[in-house]
Parts: C-alpha cells; sequence; structure tokens
C-alpha cells in the first residue's frame, strides 16, 4: 500500500458525500492508503483572498509535510487554490513571513516539501494506465463519456507543473474502456462560482457544456470536481429550463466511474444521490465481481 496524507475537502462530506464514499471505496484496490487528515481547513475555494487562504493552507501543507508522504485530494477546486498558494510558498521570504507570523504560535514550520496531487494524477502517474486496465472486471465497453475538468486542474501552467496532466481524464476514460466524447467547454467554467451573482449566466453556462455532450451523444459526464458536480447535476433542471431545452445528463465523479470498472455496484458508489438518474448508465456497465 502506498499512503497519502488524505486531504477530503468539505464539499465532499457535505453536499456530495458520494464522492467521498466512493473515493475511499476504489482506493484499497489500488493500493493506495488513504490517511486522513483531520485538522486542517477549508482551502478557500477561490473565494477568499490569498492574504486570507495563504496561511491556513500553509497549515494544511505543513502538516501534510510532517506527515512525511505526497498529500492527494478529491477536488479540482481544492487542488488548484492549494497548489497555488504551494506554489507562491515556495518564495522563502514569503514562506518565512506566512511561519513567523501565523503558524508558529502554534508550533508548525512549513519548509516548502509538500507534494499535492490530485486522484486524477494518482491514477495516471503513481499506478499507472495499464495497472489500472488489469483490474479492471467490468470495461466500460459501450458507454460514451464526455470529460469535464472546470476551471482549476488545468491551469496555470506554472503550478500544473507536468501539462500532460491536461489530458489525464480523457487517458483514464479511455483506459476503462468507455468512448470518449470530447467536448470544446471540458477546461472551462462550470458556473457554480457565479452562481450566487448571477444565476441565470450560470445555469447558462451549465446548460451549454452539458448540452454539448448531449448533443454528441454522451451517455454521461465525469467531473473530478465536486462543485462542477453541484452545478452541472444539482441544477441541471434549472439550466434545461434557462436553456429551453431538455438535458438529462447523468454526472458522475471520478472514482465513481473508476470503481464501476472495477466491479463495485452502483449503490456501493453512492449514485443514488444523484440529482439527474444514474439508472441508464449503470444498466450499459454490466457487472462483474470485483477481483480478489
Amino acid at each position: 500500500m502506498t499512503r497519502y496524507a488524505f486531504y477530503s475537502g468539505c464539499v465532499s462530506k457535505g453536499a456530495c458525500p458520494e464522492l467521498y464514499a466512493s473515493a475511499t471505496k476504489i482506493a484499497p484496490q489500488l493500493g493506495f492508503e488513504l490517511d486522513e487528515m483531520t485538522d486542517v481547513g477549508c482551502t478557500g475555494a477561490g473565494v477568499l483572498t490569498q492574504e486570507v487562504s495563504d496561511p491556513v493552507n500553509a497549515r494544511t501543507l505543513a502538516k501534510a509535510e510532517a506527515m512525511g508522504v505526497p498529500m492527494v485530494t478529491i477536488c479540482s477546486t481544492c487542488q488548484g487554490v492549494i497548489g497555488q498558494a504551494n506554489f507562491r510558498l515556495q518564495d522563502q521570504k514569503y514562506r518565512e513571513y506566512i511561519n513567523s507570523e501565523y503558524l508558529a504560535e502554534e508550533g508548525l514550520e512549513y519548509k516548502g516539501t509538500a507534494e499535492v496531487k490530485h486522484l486524477l494524477w494518482l491514477l495516471v502517474e503513481d499506478f499507472g494506465l495499464e495497472r489500472l486496465k488489469e483490474l479492471i472486471t467490468n470495461p466500460l465497453t459501450g458507454l460514451r463519456v464526455s470529460p469535464f475538468y472546470g476551471c482549476y486542474l488545468r491551469r496555470p501552467d506554472e503550478v500544473l507543473g507536468n501539462t500532460a496532466r491536461k489530458r489525464y481524464l480523457e487517458q483514464v476514460i479511455e483506459a476503462l474502456g468507455a468512448e470518449l466524447v470530447d467536448i470544446a467547454g471540458k477546461g472551462k467554467c462550470c458556473g457554480f462560482p457565479v452562481l450566487n451573482a448571477n444565476e441565470t449566466t450560470s445555469m447558462k453556462m451549465a446548460a451549454k457544456h452539458t448540452g454539448e455532450a448531449k448533443d454528441k451523444g454522451a451517455d454521461c459526464m465525469v467531473v473530478p470536481c465536486p462543485l462542477c458536480h453541484l452545478n452541472l447535476d444539482g441544477n441541471q433542471s434549472k439550466a434545461a429550463a434557462v436553456a429551453k431545452r431538455e438535458i438529462g445528463l447523468p454526472i458522475l465523479h471520478l472514482p465513481q466511474l473508476v470503481g464501476m470498472a472495477l466491479g463495485f455496484p452502483p449503490e456501493e458508489l453512492e449514485m443514488r444521490r444523484h440529482m439527474v438518474s444514474t439508472k441508464a448508465v449503470s444498466a450499459k456497465v454490466k457487472r462483474v465481481p470485483l477481483l480478489t
């Protein structure tokens, strides 16, 4: 088993508990030991200013660093925000300031060595697609899947580090045996960040992305971010009404898609929690028991 400092984020235990459930289900099958970090705060989700969020994220990074293992996230927004904080904290003078002003009182110090990786990156880089293929008992043959990265997981390049990561979601979809249905909006905003400021604009954005996937024949869309899931799944009926069209596109979390291919039944992946029914997706995947 490979151990990771597991940063679950807020939403996977709140509005999208099916994400937490499915991620922790598939991890042991992949040889990932998720040592959950509990005494840590929210990243700020891109809403809090850098002045407020950087000290909070520096504290989280210091705790992950002390664990001596890479930190893994299951939320693109968490990944992007804490990744950008980590990038800024590579500046020694800035890091020393954060340490002295905010972390020293708690006896913490961040040395700048923590590595933060999204579960998607672990699948490709740490586990490997060929090994993943060997574990598949339910190839997702015939399932047409659109990828949706959202805002944070493909930019900026200096924080992303490896630009090959911009194609990992597509690679995982195909490794699982599904048919890739590419869309132009896969790296754009889902609309969630503007939901409270302008709901109509947010719904138009959600309808555009889900509508494009639906029109291209996708059976579902997969997202590595629970905030994207909240808007694309939870608000899809509103989005369809604003766009004056039918959509009805199931939106899956990344570990749910992987879990189906590994043989987990839909109920263990908590797919019943979705606002848009996933029954048609489950019906397309003939279940074979997990490899033991």
